[in-house]
């Protein structure tokens, strides 16, 4: 199958794909290559068909998705990755997608921004019977993350529904907390997270923040930007990439999102769920997205009486130790301590009893972020001192 790589309407580059793993076999002619996606290096004007393939299947739903098996069999393909053709590549995080050379399809016409799509694959996908006649052309088919997640409008709106695990099914309303946090802390540039309950399962929800003129680039896309020399650690290496791709604001961004993942004892911040906004047509760089997808948090996956406040967990993106990463924050005096003592009562508020999560985990996750904001207060006066000897 041969297909012109597109943004938005600017043609990128023809490829050949294989009709049945939706993989690229071949490079076949250069067009438009700025608007290539970030990360692909190109030689002789020819992009590196290894890294466009990177790129290209991992916008399919990864095999780690809980319940995937079940629904592919249900979607009838056998592999995710399938599912990239029959809705053309098309996201509601980027403006990319596979214009097929024999049919020349328009953006306007089948972009998910402008145009409705069905909820067959995302109800599949959470589990639910599925329709007589399927309908493959969905934004669900370019998802990633472990969590059941859809698409799915509501009120003309692009939301994004997403489950919890096990045994707790906290991840929604950590989320819901999470949005309470970022008030707490005075931040302006995150996501804000609602939750919804059917059938006693709760749900967060939250609004798309990528538009028809807007792409998110994911810190993976950003750090494949340049080649990583040894001498720089993770950190460095990310921060030098954003300077040279000139991205504005990440070093505040990145200190603010180590505090609010310090306090959200959040052990999944990833290089994919964190990165900046780009525009698609000026090629701009806005500066860094907004903070989201913070579920995996509050020892989520821990019986309560394994809770430690002060305990080591493993962490991201920069380093697994704690201690370590938060030494990369520059600055503390930001942090309005005096807003933070609120939040043992915000969770008694939002964390409210159910099947899943009774009072005890509740006082002990309200106890226990009050430990997490005293600990910090310690970080910020070590600072300190470190700052006026020094001096």
């Amino acid at each position: 199958m041969r297909c012109i790589l597109m943004n938005k309407n600017v043609p990128v580059v023809e490829l050949e794909l294989d009709d049945d793993t939706a993989t690229i076999i071949k490079v076949i002619k250069s067009y438009e290559l700025d608007f290539l996606p970030i990360g692909v290096d190109v030689k002789a004007g020819i992009p590196n068909k290894k890294e466009l393939n990177e790129w290209w299947v991992g916008r399919s739903i990864p095999a780690s998705r809980s319940g995937l098996a079940s629904a592919l069999e249900q979607l009838g393909v056998r592999y995710s990755e399938q599912l990239l053709l029959r809705c053309y590549g098309l996201s509601l995080s980027d403006q990319y997608w596979m214009n097929p050379v024999d049919r020349e399809l328009k953006w306007e016409n089948n972009n998910f921004f402008q145009n409705d799509f069905s909820d067959d694959v995302g109800n599949i996908l959470f589990g639910q019977p599925a329709a007589q006649n399927i309908d493959l052309m969905s934004p669900c088919n370019t998802l990633d993350g472990w969590l059941k997640k859809k698409w799915k409008i509501i009120d003309t709106k692009r939301c994004l529904l997403k489950a919890g695990s096990n045994p707790y099914m906290q991840e929604p309303i950590n989320e819901v907390f999470g949005t309470r946090l970022h008030q707490r802390l005075g931040c302006k540039n995150y996501v804000p997270y609602k939750m919804l309950s059917e059938k006693g399962i709760p749900y967060s929800v939250c609004e798309n923040f990528i538009d028809t003129s807007t792409e998110l680039v994911s810190a993976v896309s950003i750090n494949r930007s340049m080649k990583k020399r040894s001498q720089f650690s993770t950190y460095e290496h990310f921060m030098n990439a954003c300077d040279r791709l000139g991205i504005p604001g990440m070093k505040e961004y990145i200190d603010y999102m180590l505090v609010f993942d310090y306090l959200m004892v959040n052990t999944d911040r990833h290089f994919g769920n964190f990165g900046a906004i780009r525009n698609v047509e000026t090629l701009e760089w806005i500066g860094p997205a907004p903070i989201f997808d913070s579920g995996t948090s509050l020892w989520h996956d821990k019986l309560t009486r394994a809770i430690n406040p002060l305990g080591e967990v493993e962490i991201k993106p920069f380093y697994s130790n704690v201690s370590r990463q938060m030494k990369l924050v520059s600055d503390f005096s930001w942090i309005p301590f005096e807003e933070l003592r609120h939040l043992k009562d915000d969770i008694r508020e939002i964390f409210v009893p159910t099947e899943f999560i009774d009072e005890e985990r509740i006082e002990t996750l309200a106890n226990a972020v009050t430990c997490r904001v005293e600990e910090l207060k310690d970080m910020e006066i070590e600072q300190k001192k470190q700052h006026s000897s020094i001096l």
